[in-house]
This record gives structure tokens, sequence and C-alpha cells, in this order.
């Protein structure tokens, strides 16, 4: 038999449903569940590479880290990567099975997929207690309905009660939470419980009137007002909305352990990828990071990062009309550090041959590193572990690049000090490997390195651990369910589906 599950929904994007689903993870497996995170589709540039080789949504790989289980490909079956306004690399089941226009994709592919995820969801449901879904966007986005396979299509196919969050930040959240449901046909509507209301700044009693007439037009109720808390946007699905200035996430509390802090300019790249691979830095005490897309921003950055992209020849473009590029090659020659991820190292090599992401052909690098890159139809996708620095790093690649490596001082190598990815020359460092940062000796060593070329009298503290970081924000997401949600009432909805005799509210839409 099946185990019990639940759909978070929400009335827009970034209304907090990754941030809820792992929160109700998180609080389940504390309660002794077991427990596991799926989303039918994922659009995201922010991806995760399993144990088994398989890219899913970096979204994803988070929420399973909240169930304390290991991520695999049937959490998020497919993963939409955009390489413009238009068209996207298609991942499914964790591998790239090609490009497609949006037109055709809902014209008719996404709609074929349904069984396939439908599938994925039940084998889930036959190996956990519960399974958490998440939706993506709004469920009352009408005309997308038809082909939808990520929010009603899936609550309808599998059975599953709907939790609608809203952002109450935005404004406008009872219009949108009644909207929503009226939106929906009548078969839809009867799926859709409740609602939860996320990000709530000040007395909760004032908001209670407006929630008791929520249940009497609607005939739902609202089963939990989360609190506004800072700092809780872990793994965010989707790259392009980052802000291109302001500091990454917010910094530890805790001082320097130095006397300097230590300043991190991170290039807003277009079609930024895994812009998570800095989080880690953004966690030490005396680490300031910060997105930037001028050239004067990198004048007094003590590091410079070029992060990774799902289009290596359009980031580089974009550097050189913008006037970075010329600020990053003489930044290379004075010896200032610089790091290059993934798309970011490719495009600091000598030149690259694309005729798969851009079609470009050769097209010149910035020539600060001794690398040449040509683009493979097949994609990498791996779990390496290696070492740098003196110090093990373990990372995650994700790129249809192959670098050939032409001189230089090896930057990551295996046991027997033999090459294994990437370069350095003076201070610049280059490798195909996300989430090396996470490493907490390697991160150590390569911010010492950093900072002694940099001329800065900063120390890394010496007992920050990201993995502890990061437990430690899935807890605070535990604890905002347990404390602010109607944890007995939201129990009761995993465990027995929707509440019969729901309402129906015009106008609904067609079936």
């Amino acid at each position: 038999m099946s185990g019990g599950g639940l759909l978070v929904a929400g009335t827009t994007s970034d209304a907090g449903k990754s941030v809820v689903t792992a929160g109700i993870c998180r609080w389940l497996v504390r309660q002794g569940v077991k427990v596991a995170p799926f989303k039918a589709q994922n659009m995201s540039l922010n991806s995760f590479v399993t144990r088994e080789g398989a890219e899913i949504g970096r979204a994803q790989a988070m929420q399973a880290q909240a169930c304390r289980v290991e991520p695999t490909a049937l959490m998020n079956p497919v993963l939409l990567k955009p390489g413009g306004d238009r068209s996207s690399q298609v991942v499914l089941m964790g591998r790239p099975v090609g490009e497609m226009s949006a037109r055709g994709y809902h014209g008719g592919r996404q709609e074929s997929l349904l069984g396939t995820v439908l599938d994925c969801l039940e084998r889930l449901r036959d190996a956990y207690d519960v399974v958490i879904c998440e939706g993506a966007g709004s469920p009352a986005e009408i005309n997308l309905r038809r082909g939808d396979i990520v929010n009603m299509g899936i609550a309808r196919g599998a059975r599953l009660p709907v939790l609608v969050v809203g952002d109450i930040d935005r404004g406008g959240v009872f219009a949108s939470f009644f909207g929503t449901v009226a939106l929906l046909s009548p078969e839809d509507q009867e799926l859709v419980a409740g609602f939860l209301v996320n990000k709530f700044r000040g007395d909760v009693s004032l908001l209670e009137p407006g929630l008791e007439m929520l249940h009497g037009l609607t005939g739902r109720r609202t089963y939990g007002v989360l609190p506004f808390r800072h700092g809780l946007g872990i793994d965010e699905e989707d790259g392009l909305r980052v802000s291109l200035r302001g500091a990454v996430r917010e910094s530890a509390v805790a001082p320097p352990a130095g006397e300097e802090v230590l300043r991190v300019a991170v290039c807003a790249v277009p079609l930024m990828s895994n812009f998570t691979d800095v989080d880690a830095l953004a966690a030490e005490p005396g680490v300031v990071v910060r997105f930037v897309d001028r050239p004067d921003e990198l004048a007094d950055a003590d590091l410079v990062i070029v992060p990774g992209t799902r289009g290596t020849v359009k980031a580089l473009r974009w550097l050189r009309e913008r006037g970075l590029a010329d600020a990053l090659v003489r930044r290379a020659a004075e010896g200032r550090p610089l790091l290059g991820i993934c798309g970011g190292f490719q495009l600091l090599g000598e030149h690259i041959e694309d005729d798969v992401e851009s079609r470009a052909g050769h097209v010149d690098g910035l020539g600060v590193l001794p690398v040449r890159v040509r683009f493979a139809r097949g994609k990498t996708l791996a779990r390496p572990v290696g070492e740098a620095l003196g110090e093990r790093v373990e990372g995650y690649e994700i790129h249809h690049g192959v670098a050939e490596v032409l001189g230089g001082d090896p930057f990551i190598s295996d046991d027997h000090g033999h090459s294994l990815d990437g370069c350095r020359v003076g201070g610049t460092w280059g490798t195909h490997w996300h989430g090396a940062l996470e490493s907490d000796g390697f991160r150590r060593a390569f911010l010492r390195a950093v900072a002694a070329r940099a001329g800065r009298r900063f120390v890394p503290a010496p007992g920050t651990s990201f993995a502890a970081l990061r437990e430690e924000q899935l807890d605070r997401l535990g604890d905002l369910i347990e404390q602010h949600a109607d944890t007995d009432a939201l129990w009761r909805l995993i465990e027995s589906g929707a509440p019969r005799g729901l309402p129906f509210i015009q106008p609904g839409a067609p079936a």
C-alpha cells in the first residue's frame, strides 16, 4: 500500500514552496517518519549530481538532506535547464535528452511525461511512509493546465491533497489564495485542502479576521502562518533571479577571526548556474560575498569568482561588452586572486570549440589559463573526490565542455599527485568542480592562499563546518513548521487526503 502524501503548491513562483517543503520534511523526519521529497518537473539552473550520476535540481537535493536520505533521480524526474528565453535543455531521469522550445515542450512533450512522473512518485510512495511533493509556479496557470504534470496534474493523478503557500510579504495574499482556487476546475478544487501564509511580519492577531473571512469564502482553512525569517533561502531554484548586487544570503554573525575581512566579488554572468557554490564562502566569518556586473566593482575585491553558466560563449560576450573581460585579464596579469568555476573556468582559457551549446564554433577565450575547451554532445556528470592545497576535496561535475590543460600547475589531484581537474597560474585558479568550497579544510586552505596573495590579514575561522551550518538551517525550517503550523491538522491531511465536501468556488475552469 502506498504511503501518505501532500503537494505543496504556491500562489506564485518564489512563494516559498521549496523552503516549506523542506521544513515539512524535516519536521516529519524528526517525528520518526520515513519521508522523501518529490518534484515532478523543475526549471532551474541550480542542479546537483546524485551518487548514481543523475542530474536533479539542487532544491530537491536539499530537501532530501532535510529528509536525511540520499537524493535520487526519482525525486526530480524532469529538469528543465533554460538556455535562453524560449528554449531549455530537457533532463529526463537525470540524463539530458535534448533541447526544446517552450512551445514544443508545452505543446505535447510535457503531457507525454505524466506517466513517467506518476510512476516515479508511486515508487517513492511504496518505499517511504510519506512523500512531500512540491509544485511549480502556480496551479492556476490555466493556459498550461492541459499538459500540466507538476501541479494539479500530479495531484489528480495521485489523489494528493494540496496545500497552497502564499507570500504575504509581496502583498495581496488573500486575493491570491481566493483567485488560485477559483480558477481551478471542480475536480481540481476538490483536492485543494487549504492555505499556508509565508513570510508574515507583525502581530498574527491582526491577520486572523482575514483568515476567518477567507475560510468563509472558500470553505478552506489556513494551516499556519510562518513568520518572516532571514537567511532561509537555501538552494533556490533559479539563478536568473539572483540580485546583481548585495550580500549573498547572510554572512555568519561571528566576527572575523583575523584583523581584516576578505571581500569576494562574483560576476553575475548570464544564465548563471549553481551560484550556490559561493554559499560556503558567505558562511565564513569575515568573508563578504556580493554579485557584481561592473568593472569598477572588482577594484576592491580580494577574490573575484567567475561562476558556472549554462551559456559559456554568451557569458564571454557579456563580459566583453561590459568591460569586465579586460578587468579580469588585468587582474590575472597582476597576480590578484581569480577563480573560475565550470563555465567560468572554460572562458578563462585560450579558446573554445562549441558546436553544441551555442553552436558558435571557434571562440577566443580570455587567455589567462593555458586551457583549450571542446564541447562534447555527451554531458559529464560525476561526483569526484581528490586533493587540493594539501586537503581532501569533494565536488560534482555538470558540463559539456572538455578541457585540455596545456600548462600551469595542477589544481586538484588524486592521491598519487596526478592531476584530476583544473589548473593554476599565479593567482588564477580554474576547476570544473562545483561544490568544492563546501569541503571545510580545502576552503580554509584556499582562503589562506587568497588572503596571502591579496595582502589581507584575514584568518579563516578554524571551527566553521558548512555541513553543520546547513543542518542548522534545515532544523530552523523544521522549527518553523513545528512552531507555527497546525501539525496535527497537517498530519491528518497527509494521512487521509483532502477533506470531503469542500465547496466549489465560482467561476472555476473547464475540467
